[in-house]
């Protein structure tokens, strides 16, 4: 049985330069999790008017909503980021949110929004989950079985089946009615601000359950991010690691989908991000990095758009303008390399 050879030094072999290195991503990691701290405790107390037990019980359930989208998207987008073997891609932009956006369409234009109103608020989390897993794990599995790491496939793919289900949406919202419409138009971009407590409690525990997952794959992934012909000959199981990541990233990213709604590009700016101010190839440093830096914009946005602005937009439209045209930039610039 082969064994795998970890690609970092031994600490008895480490250098000066590395040292540093490592020191100051350790440094970068406790001034993430301070910052994530104070923006924490700074949504919860600023300008509380009125009942403080009211203000923190809403508050309270709108940062654990924040904090769980940050952390699984965050995380999720970084490690499928690995696998793909690219900088510009992550779940959302090959098609999750565009299939999310469809399946609301699809439950009003056949039940009704009325009917879609009446139905819990636990019945469309399960819904809309189940679809995105299943969605996900075909979708991924074929890909990467048949393409893996080809840019242009994943690319050109998540770009027909964005415009697939965007079109399919777009057809189908145009014979309901205005009522239905209106419906409609209130779950079309990510909300934090009416989230059930028992759906937050649910999300939260598979969030942790799929991070806990990632942790033994980590190490497998440094090597993963090699290559396939490099990983297989430093003894890498590199199938088996794909399939296992991939499963973990389609349950994290569809429960936080299903949970507020969609964030496009919330994904390709927090692992670019951590990837930036994270000097490092090991994964245990940037997943967790990427999940304070996704917790950091999520709940940093909110406050901003939420008690700053006083709701005057969303954040999902901020992320979306911002990651835009952030995504193009790195396009132009994969193309010009």
């Amino acid at each position: 049985m082969t064994t795998l050879i970890s690609p970092s030094p031994t600490r008895s072999h480490t250098s000066p330069e590395e040292a540093r290195r490592r020191r100051r991503i350790r440094v970068t990691l406790g001034i993430l999790a301070i910052l994530c701290a104070v923006g924490i405790a700074a949504y919860l107390v600023y300008d509380v008017r009125g009942s403080w037990e009211y203000a923190m019980d809403l508050r309270g359930r709108q940062v654990g909503s924040l904090v769980v989208v940050g952390a699984a998207v965050g995380a999720s987008s970084l490690v499928f980021q690995t696998i793909a073997g690219s900088r510009i891609l992550t779940p959302s932009v090959m098609g999750f949110d565009a299939l999310y956006l469809l399946v609301q369409t699809i439950i009003v234009f056949f039940f009704g929004g009325t009917a879609f109103m009446l139905m819990g608020v636990g019945e469309r989390f399960v819904i809309n989950t189940v679809v995105l897993a299943v969605f996900g794990m075909l979708l991924f599995r074929w890909l990467f079985g048949r393409n893996s790491r080809n840019l242009l496939v994943l690319v050109l793919v998540g770009i027909v089946i964005g415009s697939l289900f965007g079109s399919l949406t777009s057809l189908a919202s145009r014979v309901l009615s205005p009522n239905d419409f209106l419906t409609l138009q209130d779950v079309m971009f990510a909300s934090f601000n009416t989230v059930d407590a028992n759906l937050l409690w649910v999300a939260g525990i598979v969030c942790l359950i799929g991070l806990a997952a990632l942790v033994p794959l980590l190490r497998y992934l440094d090597v993963v991010d090699l290559g396939f012909d490099n990983a297989v000959a430093l003894g890498a199981p590199y199938h088996r690691v794909v399939t296992a990541t991939l499963a973990v990233v389609t349950v994290l990213v569809a429960v936080s989908t299903a949970l507020v709604g969609p964030m496009l590009f919330l994904g390709l700016i927090v692992a670019n991000l951590a990837r930036q101010i994270l000097p490092t190839h090991r994964h245990t440093e940037l997943v967790l990095g990427s999940v304070l830096v996704g917790v950091l914009c999520t709940v940093g946005g909110q406050f901003v758009v939420g008690h700053l602005m006083d709701n005057g937009t969303t954040l999902s439209v901020v992320v979306n303008l911002v990651g835009g045209i952030y995504f193009i930039l790195l396009l132009m610039r994969t193309v010009k390399l």
